[in-house]
């Protein structure tokens, strides 16, 4: 280990000099120093420059592209393709063109995430309800800036805002936009920083107008009475709770309880979803729904599927025969996303520092950073207005005597000396002497001099005005009002997402489940299934059975376990041992053809437990073929109970095995011949009406004919039938390889 040395730089223990770094030695640091030099840089940049939406309700990044928009003339013009507006963009956003179409999908009419949004959209830009619905690239689809981007931008050229420079100081660009309208209230945002995260319902943008001018003329406004609850794009039903509610009004947290909206179609017995809780998803609640009817713990219900359409959302789920839908929809609910808690977070940037604050507060923000904008923007006019004014006096004096500015200028030999020659000919500045100096040769009349003239008195009058505005707030505040009333007019909209009342809603209570506990279930070969509890098995395990027919198959097992026949049919029923009576060993049983519906003539051969979905199964023909499906293909998102194609009708099958993990197996065929081997060599195939592939080459007249575990054959020489490769013909079996001790196959 390298000794260490004090050195005058640092003042710390170092390495050796030697060993690169700076000033040729490696620093000891501590911990603490290192995360408040380097980590707490970087999270400060997160929160401040990128998760966090700030007062006007945009992140930088919404902010960047919405003013590059702006600035190519989309907000009146045409569309333009969005790759364009991407490249553009970049000039103020260093982060890729990813991440910048990713932020125009997010503010597209099309995607469907802001209930007022800020792109018009022309293509596929994806839905906000759909986890797969992927958008269009962005050389596709084409945007333009949507009418009520007019109001964030109004402003923006008369000085309201500050402008601060971009990444590469190489232009300006805005540190806010001047909405006129309460816009981090009206459009949902989400953003998570480092140690702190932020997320804000959208409110309706008529509610929030009312409410901001209702608190312009009367602070102690009880904002509850106006801005009723949060809307969403995807509508649906909130909950409402006036306690939980103006608990978020007054400090910015807590959740909203959003349910879907639907509807029985009597015709077709099904249930139409076509409103979902805007913090979930298509997907999600298809697979939530899908993973309870595999459970059991959903029966009512014979099949959902997306519907979803150009006519909007739509999950359509089947009923069984006499359900009663509202109970079933309650029920849902309950166990899924189809009812679900929006949370809100209310952190917002104020001059820099992320704040949590409650609606009041944020609107109170608002309010007080509007004001200051209007008195810019006030200010900026008026001064405009007195340097118009400014001119118009110098041109007044010119009225005085054209003729003797017209000699002034004739007379003047050099061109520099005329400005100061008409400022002292005239007694006028610099500004007014070169104003008069530009004017045109054709406009050196009365009567153009007298119209301009007499613009100053309603110059004058004007400045006055504004002055005046600056001076009283009561009238700053009556121009945020029209402004309010003038948004509200143009852009508000009916509510989306219905209130309902929570005395409305009929909560789940649950019946009582299905009861699990052990039992042994047999299977006879003639059909007959008996389910026999551990207790009853003790008193009587003698099984009775008609005569010719004997056990088929038998397992330990519990009562809410999932099984899976298969027939001679290529078909397989699903069902539960629950579906089954309790019974005892000296009965003949349930017969199943007649228990599950099945087909004329049809049969059970297999019984399967499939448990988690989890291994394989090999199906081996006449033919000398074998197929291997995995499991998870006989997994429905439905409780459909009976799935057709469930294997290869090309030859009839001689045994399935249900395969966990690799093992050897020994193939028979009537020749006799045998072999054995592993079943690795078996290839999973992606469809369950496979043939598969061809394990024992047959001749013409012999067929395949069972199939056994190698160590419940009587074969002792066993490296005689082993093969590594398949198809093979296997070896003649031999007298000593005969056992009529192995078990009888299936």
């Amino acid at each position: 280990m390298p000794k260490k040395n004090k050195t005058e730089e640092t003042g710390k223990h170092v390495a050796d000099p030697h060993v690169k770094g700076l000033h040729g030695a490696v620093v000891e640091m501590p911990i603490t120093e290192t995360l408040d030099t380097n980590y707490m840089p970087y999270a400060m940049s997160v929160i401040v420059s990128r998760a966090i939406p700030e007062i006007d309700g945009f992140k930088p990044s919404h902010r960047k592209l919405l003013y590059t928009m702006y600035k190519m003339g989309l907000l009146t013009g045409g569309r333009t393709k969005s790759a364009n507006i991407v490249g553009q963009t970049m000039k103020l956003n260093p982060h890729g063109d990813a991440a910048i179409y990713e932020t125009m999908v997010r503010l597209s009419r099309g995607y469907d995430a802001l209930l007022h949004p800020f792109v018009d959209s022309k293509g596929n830009f994806g839905k906000v309800y759909s986890r797969d619905m992927a958008y269009a690239a962005s050389r596709y689809t084409e945007a333009k800036l949507a009418p009520i981007c007019a109001e964030i931008f109004r402003d923006l050229d008369w000085d309201a805002v500050d402008f601060v420079d971009n990444y590469d100081n190489t232009m300006k660009e805005p540190a806010l936009l001047p909405t006129t309208f309460p816009n981090v209230l009206v459009s949902s945002n989400q953003g998570i920083a480092v140690g702190m995260a932020s997320q804000i319902c959208g409110f309706n943008l008529g509610e929030v107008c009312d409410t901001t001018v209702a608190l312009l003329k009367n602070p102690d406004h009880d904002i509850a009475s106006t801005l009723l609850a949060p809307d969403f794009t995807t509508g649906g039903q909130l909950i409402y709770d006036p306690d939980d509610m103006r608990e978020i009004y007054r400090t910015g947290r807590g959740g909203i309880r959003v349910r879907a909206k639907y509807r029985y179609v009597k015709s077709e017995n099904l249930i139409e979803v076509y409103e979902i809780p805007y913090s979930t998803s298509i997907e999600v609640i298809l697979d939530k729904v899908a993973e309870l009817v595999k459970a059991g713990k959903v029966k009512e219900i014979s099949d959902m599927r997306d519907e979803t359409d150009l006519s909007g959302l739509k999950l359509a789920i089947d009923l069984k025969r006499g359900v009663d839908p509202d109970k079933l929809m309650i029920k849902l609910f309950k166990m899924t996303p189809l009812q679900d808690t929006v949370s809100c977070n209310f952190n917002i940037l104020i001059a820099g520092t992320p704040r949590v604050m409650g609606v009041s507060e944020v609107l109170d923000e608002w309010i007080s950073w509007r004001k200051e904008s209007v008195r810019r923007r006030v200010y900026f006019v008026m001064n405009k207005k007195q340097e118009k004014l400014h001119l118009l006096k110098g041109l007044k004096r010119i009225l005085l005597d054209i003729d003797k500015a017209i000699a002034i200028i004739r007379e003047t030999e050099e061109e520099a000396e005329v400005i100061p020659n008409l400022m002292i000919g005239f007694g006028i500045d610099q500004l007014q002497a070169e104003y008069v100096a530009e004017i045109k040769l054709r406009n050196i009349n009365k009567e153009y001099i007298l119209k301009r003239v007499a613009e100053t008195d309603a110059l004058q009058g004007e400045i006055e005005d504004l002055a005046d505005i600056l001076e009283k707030p009561q009238r700053i505040r009556k121009i945020i009002i029209d402004e309010l009333t003038d948004v509200k007019k143009k852009y508000a909209v009916s509510r989306r997402t219905e209130i309902l009342y929570e005395h409305e809603v009929e909560e789940y209570v649950p019946e009582d489940e299905t009861e699990d506990y052990p039992v042994t279930v047999f299977l006879s070969r003639h059909g007959y299934f008996k389910k026999i509890t551990p207790q009853s098995l003790r008193m009587s395990s003698d099984q009775k059975y008609k005569e010719e027919d004997s056990l088929f198959q038998t397992t330990e097992t519990t009562n809410a376990a999932e099984v899976m026949f298969f027939t001679d049919k290529c078909q397989v029923y699903k069902t539960r041992f629950s579906e089954f009576a309790d019974t005892k060993a000296s009965v003949l049983g349930e017969y199943l053809p007649a228990k599950l519906g099945m087909d004329e003539d049809e049969n059970v051969i297999w019984m399967c437990l499939p448990g988690d979905y989890s291994g394989a199964l090999l199906f081996f023909f006449e033919n000398g073929k074998a197929a291997r499906v995995e499991l998870s293909a006989y997994a429905t998102a439905s409780n459909r109970r009976k799935l057709t194609g469930a294997y290869s009708d090309k030859s009839p099958v001689v045994h399935i095995e249900y395969l966990t993990e690799e093992r050897e197996l020994a193939v028979y065929s009537g020749e006799p011949r045998a072999l054995i081997f592993s079943t690795s060599l078996l290839s999973p195939k992606a469809t369950r009406s496979t043939q598969g592939v061809a394990v024992m080459t047959l001749k013409p007249k012999y067929h395949l004919e069972r199939v056994a575990h190698i160590e419940d054959t009587g074969i002792t020489n066993q490296s005689r039938y082993r093969v590594r490769s398949v198809p093979a013909a296997g070896a003649l079996l031999r007298e000593e390889d005969s056992d009529d001790k192995q078990l009888e196959l299936l």
